[in-house]
């Protein structure tokens, strides 16, 4: 076996090339989120590795890749900002629990019955929140803390830019980092062998040592001297509500856009399916223990994970070598981290949420489902002018809300022949949402008629609308009429 280990693994060029690939994508993305976040970048390197050696090495999707996402970033800031650093390993601990608990119960499937206008409108939001915090950055200014304030405060931090030699050489670098990623893809294929993340980082820190801009660039601790277990008294915070809301939102959210991502990455590649309720539990052991390390919560990232499939990956194996390519990089090259320019993970950031927004999608829902449409459009908003949390929350709310609507379909055929009882039809289900509409029709009949209501083509029936209609009967026969004849069938 060990003069032919390609018997043992027979993938194993592909999969090698592969995660160099992913590594190379990965690398720029790891430190971008870290100090978007508010942490060291290197807890950003540290939840990629656990990706790739732990989640990687575990069943459930074998091609998508882990690690610190874009889509996590806003919540990570404001649960360090309002929390501090310590307590981001107790959430991120207890998320991962929460994660394994509910792959092992087999809840992993019904994160698929999720609303995706729900989820895009998620994503959207956090798009959104994501592109105005890091034009802060790239402005060389400090963003404020809400959602609203970092949109209201651009024009701002835009005109104080203009008169700021400092803050345009930060801009111009961050825009021209946007530009190479927006152009890359017309690049020739044999330049394209670069991952544009990579390209766009490595341009703007070659421009900025050779010109010697005055733009701020990545502090370097070291990776040991940036991993730091939560201490014991910060598990105290357990007991807080705000704690465990911020802990119920990463587990939704680090859970959703996993699996999600496991789905479409299904449809990239004709290798096995994911397992979702197992998949779940890999995300679990990886965020648990990047919270005992505390590190940055992981999702399945769809960047990396595309990247993976379109290199020619086959096995599980590449995701894996890719987290010990970053190992080996953290570990032997941490020093290149601090010629990074801060501008420069700003435009990588910017251009990541504006990918978050789904404007094709939007006009084509509106086109064809308005009510989705506008669930997406209010998640986002929400998420923007209250909190991600909140703003799952209503999205949700407005999910269901629209399904039981769309389910009461209920249909009153009333046939008058002039003479005699008044025959009224209900058909379809009857639920508090259409009551208004039953007794409306109802009591627009004439008080002077005896009626029949025949309720056998319902199939479903309320408390609340079968109150309404007794209590309906029961004043039209008080009126002196002959008393309301209900059929059941």
């Amino acid at each position: 076996m060990t003069k032919f280990p390609h018997l043992k693994f027979p993938y194993i060029r592909q999969d090698f090339a592969a995660s160099l690939v992913v590594f190379l994508v990965a690398l720029p993305l790891c430190v971008g989120v870290a100090v978007a976040s508010g942490v060291p970048a290197e807890l950003g390197l540290v939840t990629g590795i656990v990706g790739g050696l732990v989640t990687g090495l575990l069943r459930g999707s074998s091609l998508q890749v882990s690690g610190p996402a874009a889509g996590l970033t806003v919540l990570v800031f404001e649960a360090v900002h309002e929390f501090g650093l310590p307590a981001l390993g107790v959430i991120v601990l207890a998320t991962g629990v929460l994660q394994i608990t509910m792959g092992v119960l087999k809840l992993g499937r019904w994160f698929r019955a999720i609303s995706v206008s729900v989820v895009e409108g998620m994503l959207a939001g956090i798009g959104l929140v994501l592109i105005a915090g890091q034009l802060y950055p790239a402005l060389a200014a400090k963003a404020p803390a809400s959602g609203p304030g970092k949109i209201a405060g651009l024009p701002g931090a835009l005109a104080n830019a203009l008169g700021d030699g400092a803050a345009l050489a930060s801009f111009n670098l961050a825009a021209g980092t946007i530009t190479v990623l927006v152009l890359w893809k017309h690049a020739p294929a044999k330049v394209r062998t670069v991952p544009g993340p990579l390209a766009a980082v490595g341009l703007a820190t070659l421009a900025a040592f050779f010109l010697n801009l005055p733009v701020a660039t990545v502090e370097v601790h070291g990776l040991l001297g940036s991993v730091q277990p939560p201490p014991l008294s910060a598990f105290g915070e357990l007991a807080s509500p705000a704690l465990i809301g911020t802990i119920v939102a990463f587990t939704l959210i680090a859970s959703a856009e996993s699996l999600f991502s496991a789905a479409a990455v299904d449809r990239l590649h004709d290798g096995p399916r994911t397992e979702y309720d197992r998949e779940l539990v890999a995300q679990g052991a990886g965020n648990a223990l990047c919270g005992a390390l505390g590190a940055l919560p992981m999702t399945a990232v769809i960047v990396r994970s595309a990247a993976n499939v379109q290199a020619g990956a086959r096995t599980k194996a590449s995701r894996v070598l890719h987290g010990v390519w970053l190992l080996v990089f953290a570990a032997l090259f941490p020093g290149v981290l601090g010629y990074i320019p801060i501008p420069a993970l700003a435009g990588i950031l910017v251009y990541s949420g504006a990918k978050l927004i789904p404007v094709r999608a939007l006009a084509a829902l509106w086109r064809e489902h308005r009510g989705e449409a506008l669930i997406l459009v209010v998640t986002a908003v929400s998420i923007v002018a209250v909190s991600m949390f909140e703003g799952v929350l209503i999205g949700l709310a407005l999910s269901i809300v629209k399904t039981a609507w769309e389910a009461s379909h209920l249909k009153l055929e009333v046939v008058d022949k002039g003479a005699g009882p008044i025959d009224a039809y209900l058909s379809g289900n009857a639920t508090f949402l259409r009551l208004p509409k039953i007794l409306d029709s109802l009591e627009a009949l004439p008080q002077d008629r005896p009626i029949r209501v025949d309720l056998s083509g319902l199939h479903h029936l309320d408390h609340a609308c079968r109150t309404a209609l007794e209590n309906w009967a029961e004043r039209h026969s008080d009126a002196g009429t002959e008393p309301v004849r209900v059929t059941a069938g």
